[in-house]
């Protein structure tokens, strides 16, 4: 398991727990309004493009290097950013104009990242930040990679595409070492073993479980997800879009993040649905004002939601630009038990919602080694916990005191 959170301002105190108290009191710290470049206005007489009608332009993925001194952001503006978590300053600026930039992810040199393109080709980049230049592409998509994630111990890594595969990668070879053919188009999940790895199937509302050893056999496990829940809101129900999949560090549990109003936490060894977190709007639209679709989408869901670095807490971004945090710590324990898919799962409501950003808040994740969380939309925060008491908390300890 990763170590506890650690204040950045003070590396040698002692280990500050996440708790549910610290959370509440999570404030931006630091908050960059830059970071993404706007969008220029058209010239007079050309037809106006129709991204002027989607609002202000945003950041679309934001990844932590292993140690969490450093945050990397990707945009629309086709630029990929470096921040500095400790000084909370913009190191340098990156352009990827000829092939876009989306899903940045650190490999496990703090110098080096992974990003899929948004243009040109659906290649998957490795760049080096040290000297901005590509060391390697990694071909053979052939739809848009939406789902990037690299191993938790060594240089392997996984994508998965629109064109309905998941290809098994390393960083020293640009030959594709493994292909899964799937019937939708899938996204990915590494255990922090890096032995197991999950793929979730949409349409299908399937979890597929892997051996990474043995990638090349069926899955040894297969989850289904179904709320049935969903019944009282509507019939029949809307089906469950899944954007994301992330593990807990005790591997415990899987967390679903979805485009629609609901993310999930299932039980990654028995494929139990335990908990439907609630509260936050899901970003299937990229503005409130939007209508929904028939059919539920992706929208600009993936990287909205995920676990403290401890397991106990899940913290979500949301289309009104709110950060929702929920207590994960008393998920119910199902062990032994057959899989009843008409079980309401349990509904846990958010324990607080931070204000956030003036657009929809679609990037937040927490520090893997510091209290500190960040999030982005159409600008960029840093967010550390107010330690410095709450007032009327104060009052009652000197009036105790006399």
């Amino acid at each position: 398991m990763p170590p506890p959170a650690t204040t950045p301002s003070n590396e040698s105190s002692s280990p500050l727990a996440l708790t549910s108290a610290l959370m509440s009191k999570l404030k931006p710290a630091r908050i960059f309004k830059n970071a993404v470049e706007p969008q220029n206005p058209p010239s007079p007489g050309s037809a106006s493009p129709r991204t002027n009608q989607l609002g202000p332009r945003h950041i679309t993925g934001i990844s932590f290097d292993d140690r969490g001194d450093q945050i990397i952001t990707a945009g629309e503006d086709e630029t990929f950013r470096l921040y500095n978590c400790k000084s909370g300053k913009q190191v340098k600026v990156l352009y990827s104009k000829k092939y876009g930039v989306d899903l940045p992810r650190f490999t496990h040199k703090n110098t080096a990242i992974l990003h899929a393109s948004t243009k040109e080709d659906d290649t998957v980049r490795y760049h080096s930040l040290h000297d901005n230049k590509y060391l390697q592409y990694f071909k053979g998509h052939k739809g848009r990679v939406i789902s990037l994630e690299m191993s938790p111990v060594d240089d392997g890594f996984m994508s998965g595409s629109l064109d309905k595969t998941v290809r098994l990668w390393d960083l020293r070879s640009p030959n594709c070492r493994g292909l899964l053919n799937l019937p939708a188009s899938p996204i990915v999940a590494y255990d922090a073993s890096g032995l197991v790895f999950a793929v979730g199937v949409n349409q299908y509302s399937r979890i597929l479980l892997y051996d990474h050893a043995n990638f090349d056999k069926a899955p040894f496990m297969t989850i289904t997800l179904e709320d049935p829940t969903l019944f009282r809101v509507s019939y029949p129900p809307r089906a469950i879009y899944m954007t994301s999949l992330s593990f807990s560090s005790n591997g415990k549990y899987l967390l679903v993040g979805c485009s629609g109003n609901a993310h999930y936490i299932m039980d990654a060894f028995e494929g139990h649905l335990l908990a439907k977190l609630e509260g936050h709007t899901g970003l299937e639209r990229r503005k409130m004002d939007m209508p929904l679709s028939i059919e539920p989408s992706r929208g600009c869901s993936g990287e909205e939601v995920s676990w403290t670095p401890d397991s106990k807490f899940v913290v979500s971004g949301s289309l009104d630009g709110k950060i929702y945090i929920w207590d994960a710590q008393d998920l119910p324990v199902k062990k032994d038990q057959p899989i009843d898919l008409k079980a309401p799962p349990l509904c846990l409501q958010p324990i607080v919602a931070l204000d956030g950003h003036p657009g929809p808040s679609r990037c937040v994740k927490f520090n893997p080694r510091f209290a500190m969380m960040c999030s982005a939309g159409a600008e960029l925060a840093f967010w550390l916990p107010d330690q410095s008491g709450d007032p009327e908390e104060i009052a009652k300890e000197l009036l105790k005191k006399k």
